[in-house]
Protein backbone atom coordinates (compact mmCIF):
# COMPACT_ATOMS: atom_id res chain seq x y z
CA UNK A 1 0.00 0.00 0.00
CA UNK A 2 2.44 2.64 0.93
CA UNK A 3 4.61 1.50 -2.27
CA UNK A 4 1.56 2.13 -4.76
CA UNK A 5 1.29 5.44 -2.30
CA UNK A 6 4.94 6.67 -3.53
CA UNK A 7 4.29 5.55 -7.17
CA UNK A 8 1.87 7.91 -7.71
CA UNK A 9 3.24 10.81 -5.60
CA UNK A 10 6.43 9.91 -8.08
CA UNK A 11 4.29 9.84 -11.25
CA UNK A 12 2.68 12.99 -10.12
CA UNK A 13 6.00 15.03 -9.55
CA UNK A 14 7.24 14.35 -12.68
CA UNK A 15 3.94 14.74 -14.73
CA UNK A 16 4.39 18.90 -13.05
CA UNK A 17 7.72 19.34 -13.79
CA UNK A 18 6.92 18.28 -17.31
CA UNK A 19 4.08 20.64 -17.59
CA UNK A 20 5.95 23.54 -16.01
CA UNK A 21 8.80 23.19 -18.38
CA UNK A 22 6.29 23.83 -21.88
CA UNK A 23 4.02 25.80 -19.87
CA UNK A 24 1.23 24.01 -19.58
CA UNK A 25 0.92 24.31 -15.74
CA UNK A 26 -2.48 24.23 -14.64
CA UNK A 27 -3.45 28.29 -12.61
CA UNK A 28 -4.88 26.10 -9.72
CA UNK A 29 -1.49 23.85 -9.75
CA UNK A 30 1.43 23.77 -6.58
CA UNK A 31 4.26 25.14 -7.60
CA UNK A 32 7.35 23.21 -6.11
CA UNK A 33 9.38 26.48 -4.25
CA UNK A 34 12.69 26.59 -5.75
CA UNK A 35 15.97 26.32 -3.41
CA UNK A 36 16.89 30.36 -2.17
CA UNK A 37 20.32 31.64 -4.29
CA UNK A 38 23.07 32.29 -2.89
CA UNK A 39 23.41 35.48 -1.00
CA UNK A 40 26.13 38.21 -1.28
CA UNK A 41 26.13 40.55 1.76
CA UNK A 42 28.98 43.15 1.63
CA UNK A 43 32.22 42.72 4.41
CA UNK A 44 31.99 45.90 6.89
CA UNK A 45 35.65 47.83 6.57
CA UNK A 46 37.61 47.05 9.48
CA UNK A 47 37.14 43.25 9.41
CA UNK A 48 40.19 41.41 9.16
CA UNK A 49 38.90 39.18 6.49
CA UNK A 50 37.90 42.07 4.47
CA UNK A 51 41.85 42.36 2.70
CA UNK A 52 42.91 45.99 1.72
CA UNK A 53 40.23 48.74 0.95
CA UNK A 54 40.81 50.61 -1.99
CA UNK A 55 39.22 53.75 -2.41
CA UNK A 56 38.22 56.07 -5.60
CA UNK A 57 40.77 58.61 -6.72
CA UNK A 58 39.60 61.83 -7.89
CA UNK A 59 40.45 62.00 -11.73
CA UNK A 60 42.37 65.58 -12.27
CA UNK A 61 40.59 67.94 -14.63
CA UNK A 62 41.91 68.40 -18.06
CA UNK A 63 43.39 72.27 -17.85
CA UNK A 64 45.43 73.54 -20.64
CA UNK A 65 48.59 75.35 -20.38
CA UNK A 66 47.99 78.79 -19.29
CA UNK A 67 50.92 79.89 -21.13
CA UNK A 68 48.45 79.60 -24.33
CA UNK A 69 45.28 81.27 -22.69
CA UNK A 70 46.18 84.70 -23.54
CA UNK A 71 46.14 84.06 -27.68
CA UNK A 72 42.84 81.74 -27.21
CA UNK A 73 39.49 83.25 -27.76
CA UNK A 74 37.59 84.32 -23.67
CA UNK A 75 34.93 81.31 -24.17
CA UNK A 76 37.98 78.94 -24.84
CA UNK A 77 40.68 80.17 -22.31
CA UNK A 78 41.94 77.66 -19.14
CA UNK A 79 41.38 80.48 -16.85
CA UNK A 80 37.89 81.03 -16.96
CA UNK A 81 36.55 81.60 -13.77
CA UNK A 82 39.78 83.28 -12.10
CA UNK A 83 40.97 85.87 -13.91
CA UNK A 84 40.97 86.95 -17.53
CA UNK A 85 43.65 88.65 -19.78
CA UNK A 86 42.87 91.28 -22.25
CA UNK A 87 43.09 90.85 -25.68
CA UNK A 88 44.79 93.62 -26.17
CA UNK A 89 47.60 92.94 -23.11
CA UNK A 90 51.06 91.38 -24.57
CA UNK A 91 51.59 88.12 -24.17
CA UNK A 92 55.39 88.11 -22.50
CA UNK A 93 56.25 90.81 -20.19
CA UNK A 94 58.59 93.45 -21.40
CA UNK A 95 61.97 93.88 -19.95
CA UNK A 96 64.39 96.53 -20.11
CA UNK A 97 67.90 96.24 -22.14
CA UNK A 98 70.72 95.54 -20.65
CA UNK A 99 73.28 97.96 -20.49
CA UNK A 100 75.72 98.64 -22.42
CA UNK A 101 79.39 97.59 -21.78
CA UNK A 102 80.35 101.20 -22.06
CA UNK A 103 77.65 102.40 -20.30
CA UNK A 104 78.61 100.04 -17.41
CA UNK A 105 82.20 100.86 -17.79
CA UNK A 106 81.82 104.55 -16.89
CA UNK A 107 79.38 103.98 -14.14
CA UNK A 108 82.30 101.46 -12.43
CA UNK A 109 84.73 104.50 -13.26
CA UNK A 110 82.27 107.10 -11.09
CA UNK A 111 82.13 104.41 -8.37
CA UNK A 112 85.85 103.86 -8.09
CA UNK A 113 86.23 107.67 -8.46
CA UNK A 114 83.79 108.49 -5.25
CA UNK A 115 85.80 105.96 -3.71
CA UNK A 116 88.87 107.26 -3.95
CA UNK A 117 87.98 110.82 -3.47
CA UNK A 118 86.49 109.82 0.14
CA UNK A 119 87.68 111.04 3.24
CA UNK A 120 87.43 110.56 6.83
CA UNK A 121 86.56 107.13 5.89
CA UNK A 122 82.88 108.33 4.49
CA UNK A 123 81.58 107.81 0.24
CA UNK A 124 79.48 110.97 1.15
CA UNK A 125 81.98 113.41 2.04
CA UNK A 126 84.19 113.76 -1.00
CA UNK A 127 87.60 115.68 -0.57
CA UNK A 128 91.08 115.74 -0.07
CA UNK A 129 93.32 114.97 2.97
CA UNK A 130 95.85 117.43 3.60
CA UNK A 131 97.25 116.15 7.22
CA UNK A 132 98.79 118.53 9.49
CA UNK A 133 98.37 122.03 8.99
CA UNK A 134 100.14 124.44 11.39
CA UNK A 135 98.72 128.17 12.71
CA UNK A 136 100.31 131.21 14.41
CA UNK A 137 100.09 130.24 18.58
CA UNK A 138 97.47 127.68 18.91
CA UNK A 139 96.01 127.82 15.38
CA UNK A 140 96.39 124.56 13.52
CA UNK A 141 94.42 121.27 12.85
CA UNK A 142 95.66 117.46 13.25
CA UNK A 143 94.29 115.59 10.23
CA UNK A 144 92.77 118.11 8.41
CA UNK A 145 90.36 117.50 5.15
CA UNK A 146 89.60 120.16 2.51
CA UNK A 147 86.30 119.15 1.27
CA UNK A 148 84.04 119.76 -1.92
CA UNK A 149 81.36 117.72 -1.21
CA UNK A 150 78.89 116.13 1.17
CA UNK A 151 75.57 114.08 0.23
CA UNK A 152 76.34 115.22 -2.78
CA UNK A 153 75.95 119.22 -2.29
CA UNK A 154 79.29 120.94 -3.26
CA UNK A 155 80.60 123.18 -1.39
CA UNK A 156 82.16 126.38 -2.76
CA UNK A 157 84.64 127.72 -1.91
CA UNK A 158 85.84 123.78 -0.92
CA UNK A 159 86.52 124.36 3.11
CA UNK A 160 89.13 122.72 5.48
CA UNK A 161 87.89 121.04 8.54
CA UNK A 162 88.46 118.17 10.46
CA UNK A 163 86.69 115.02 10.30
CA UNK A 164 84.63 115.43 13.08
CA UNK A 165 82.90 119.17 11.57
CA UNK A 166 82.86 117.06 8.23
CA UNK A 167 80.52 114.60 9.75
CA UNK A 168 78.31 116.93 11.27
CA UNK A 169 78.31 119.23 7.92
CA UNK A 170 76.90 115.86 6.56
CA UNK A 171 74.53 114.97 8.96
CA UNK A 172 72.90 118.71 9.29
CA UNK A 173 72.61 118.57 5.18
CA UNK A 174 71.06 115.13 4.81
CA UNK A 175 68.87 115.83 8.31
CA UNK A 176 68.71 120.18 7.44
CA UNK A 177 69.03 121.57 4.37
CA UNK A 178 67.94 119.10 2.03
CA UNK A 179 64.52 118.20 3.73
CA UNK A 180 63.83 122.33 4.59
CA UNK A 181 64.20 123.02 0.50
CA UNK A 182 62.53 119.83 -0.58
CA UNK A 183 61.85 119.90 -4.50
CA UNK A 184 62.12 124.00 -4.54
CA UNK A 185 63.50 125.24 -7.40
CA UNK A 186 64.86 121.37 -8.04
CA UNK A 187 65.98 120.99 -4.82
CA UNK A 188 69.41 121.58 -3.13
CA UNK A 189 72.76 122.14 -5.77
CA UNK A 190 75.29 123.83 -3.33
CA UNK A 191 76.26 125.81 -0.25
CA UNK A 192 77.97 129.21 -0.58
CA UNK A 193 80.55 129.17 1.89
CA UNK A 194 82.16 132.09 3.36
CA UNK A 195 84.53 131.13 6.17
CA UNK A 196 86.25 127.51 7.18
CA UNK A 197 89.67 127.13 8.77
CA UNK A 198 90.85 130.61 9.79
CA UNK A 199 93.36 131.73 12.42
CA UNK A 200 91.74 134.82 14.28
CA UNK A 201 89.58 135.29 17.26
CA UNK A 202 85.92 135.61 17.61
CA UNK A 203 83.68 137.77 15.64
CA UNK A 204 87.50 138.69 14.44
CA UNK A 205 88.40 140.66 17.36
CA UNK A 206 92.16 141.86 17.79
CA UNK A 207 91.99 140.06 21.36
CA UNK A 208 90.70 137.85 22.79
CA UNK A 209 89.47 134.05 22.76
CA UNK A 210 90.57 132.32 19.45
CA UNK A 211 87.31 131.34 17.41
CA UNK A 212 87.13 127.77 16.51
CA UNK A 213 87.47 128.48 13.02
CA UNK A 214 90.99 128.52 13.78
CA UNK A 215 91.04 124.81 15.12
CA UNK A 216 89.26 123.87 11.91
CA UNK A 217 86.31 123.01 13.81
CA UNK A 218 83.40 125.80 12.71
CA UNK A 219 81.75 126.84 9.28
CA UNK A 220 80.08 129.32 7.99
CA UNK A 221 77.44 129.56 5.48
CA UNK A 222 75.69 132.57 3.59
CA UNK A 223 73.35 130.84 0.78
CA UNK A 224 71.74 127.74 -0.25
CA UNK A 225 72.39 127.40 -3.90
CA UNK A 226 69.39 125.70 -5.66
CA UNK A 227 69.70 123.66 -8.77
CA UNK A 228 67.92 126.26 -10.69
CA UNK A 229 70.16 128.38 -9.96
CA UNK A 230 68.80 130.92 -7.84
CA UNK A 231 69.81 131.17 -4.04
CA UNK A 232 68.26 131.59 -0.81
CA UNK A 233 70.38 133.59 1.54
CA UNK A 234 70.45 134.23 5.10
CA UNK A 235 71.18 138.25 5.01
CA UNK A 236 67.91 138.72 2.40
CA UNK A 237 65.68 135.87 3.03
CA UNK A 238 65.48 135.51 6.33
CA UNK A 239 62.46 137.18 7.12
CA UNK A 240 60.52 136.81 4.05
CA UNK A 241 57.21 134.94 3.85
CA UNK A 242 58.43 132.45 0.51
CA UNK A 243 62.30 131.36 2.44
CA UNK A 244 62.25 132.48 5.75
CA UNK A 245 60.69 129.33 6.88
CA UNK A 246 63.13 127.16 5.56
CA UNK A 247 65.78 129.16 6.62
CA UNK A 248 64.76 128.36 10.09
CA UNK A 249 63.81 124.89 10.07
CA UNK A 250 67.75 124.61 8.93
CA UNK A 251 69.04 126.59 11.88
CA UNK A 252 67.33 124.02 14.07
CA UNK A 253 67.92 121.18 12.43
CA UNK A 254 71.78 122.22 13.37
CA UNK A 255 71.40 122.59 16.75
CA UNK A 256 72.52 118.97 17.81
CA UNK A 257 74.70 117.96 14.92
CA UNK A 258 76.47 120.91 16.00
CA UNK A 259 77.74 122.22 19.50
CA UNK A 260 76.98 126.06 18.19
CA UNK A 261 74.92 127.41 16.04
CA UNK A 262 74.82 130.75 15.46
CA UNK A 263 71.96 132.68 12.69
CA UNK A 264 70.96 136.13 11.92
CA UNK A 265 69.21 137.21 15.21
CA UNK A 266 72.24 135.87 17.57
CA UNK A 267 74.27 139.10 16.98
CA UNK A 268 75.22 141.71 14.93
CA UNK A 269 77.93 139.88 13.39
CA UNK A 270 76.02 136.72 11.68
CA UNK A 271 73.19 138.88 10.33
CA UNK A 272 74.14 137.15 7.16
CA UNK A 273 75.14 133.66 7.41
CA UNK A 274 75.05 130.60 9.73
CA UNK A 275 78.09 130.05 12.32
CA UNK A 276 78.04 126.00 13.01
CA UNK A 277 80.55 124.82 14.79
CA UNK A 278 81.64 121.47 17.18
CA UNK A 279 82.98 123.08 20.35
CA UNK A 280 81.24 120.81 23.38
CA UNK A 281 79.57 122.75 26.26
CA UNK A 282 78.65 120.46 29.57
CA UNK A 283 75.01 122.41 29.20
CA UNK A 284 74.55 121.46 26.21
CA UNK A 285 74.45 122.90 22.52
CA UNK A 286 74.67 126.75 22.58
CA UNK A 287 71.90 127.43 19.73
CA UNK A 288 70.70 131.16 19.16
Amino acid sequence: MIRAVAIVLALLAGTAAAQELDGSVRPNARAVPEAPALVIRPIARGSQDAGPVIRPVARPAPRPDLAHGARTRAINRAEQGLFAFSPYALATSMRPVRRTAAIEAAAEERRLARLRGQVCGDVAIQGQSIGRVDGAGACGIDQAVRVRSVAGITLTPQATMDCRTAAALKRWVERGAIPAVGGEGGGVAGLRVVSHYACRNRNNATSGRLSEHAKGRAIDIAGIRLRSGREITVLTDWGTARDGGRLRQMWRAACGPFGTVLGPEANRFHRDHFHFDTARYRSGPYCR
